[in-house]
């Protein structure tokens, strides 16, 4: 089972990378972040046709997070149960052929000290504790997308320069360490624990593409039961070098089921 993480920073203007991604790496499952768009403005049936069921929690202009699956999609959850109040779509869960997924889009934060980052923060709070309360589940559960947080030194390409910056403070760190510290496990750095120059995000500024200037901030994060069926897991960086590409470079794993 194939499962593929992917922020497409606006699945309008991303439709045809979208559609090649599906036919050339033929994901079973696809958890998508930053969509831009409400769920009317989804060009589902061109989906559809390439066999996936969707369940989609979309917003205007900003946020939208999806699940396209290729077995049936069960138990859907639209936003953090303990997150009502909160109207910004960053939260998608689904069950699917035995596996609990998610797709997640943790807020960027702006920059330490302000308030977009305490919302960060808060934010990554309420998803450890309902993350915790899945984990009793006992159940495969892979919980994946763009947490805008590098774990490590390691993935960054210039750590100095982004010391306490966005992505990469102290705080943020600590809170995605609690997260995982639930019992998940990094798929990527399970596979690749010492790797080097493994990134998931350029920035359109600069020429931080072409010159590989990348930080790992799209995670795919596997409960016990699906790390003990973890097959293998890669970055397709491909997508980043086409033309109007989305900022991201999808990720991927497959589970042995």
């Amino acid at each position: 089972m194939k499962i593929m993480t992917w922020n497409v920073n606006s699945i309008r203007s991303r439709l045809e990378h979208l559609l090649q991604v599906l036919k050339d790496d033929q994901p079973d499952v696809v958890l998508l972040q930053e969509l831009k768009a409400l769920e009317e403005q989804v060009p589902i049936e061109e989906i559809e046709t390439l066999g996936y069921n969707i369940a989609i929690w979309g917003q205007k202009t900003f946020n939208g997070v999806a699940i396209f699956s290729k077995y049936p999609l069960e138990d859907i959850q639209r936003g953090i149960p303990e997150n009502d109040e909160d109207s910004q779509a960053r939260y998608i869960e689904a069950v699917t052929n035995g596996v609990r997924v998610a797709s997640v889009y943790v807020p960027n934060g702006e920059a330490p000290g302000t308030d977009k980052y305490a919302y960060k923060l808060k934010f990554l709070d309420l998803l450890t504790r309902h993350a915790q309360t899945l984990l009793s589940y006992d159940e495969k559960f892979v919980m994946g997308g763009d947490y805008n947080v590098a774990p490590q030194d390691l993935d960054v390409y210039d750590p100095k320069s982004w010391h306490e910056k966005i992505l990469c403070s102290t705080p943020e760190r600590e809170h995605l360490r609690r997260l995982l510290y639930l019992g998940f496990t990094d798929a990527l750095r399970d596979l690749y624990p010492d790797e080097e120059n493994l990134y998931t995000w350029w920035d359109y500024r600069g020429v931080s593409w072409p010159s590989n200037k990348g930080l790992r901030i799209d995670h795919l994060f596997l409960s016990p039961q699906a790390a003990d069926v973890l097959k293998n897991c890669e970055v397709n960086k491909g997508p980043r070098g086409w033309e109007k590409a989305s900022d991201h470079a999808p990720v991927w794993c497959e589970l042995k089921l």
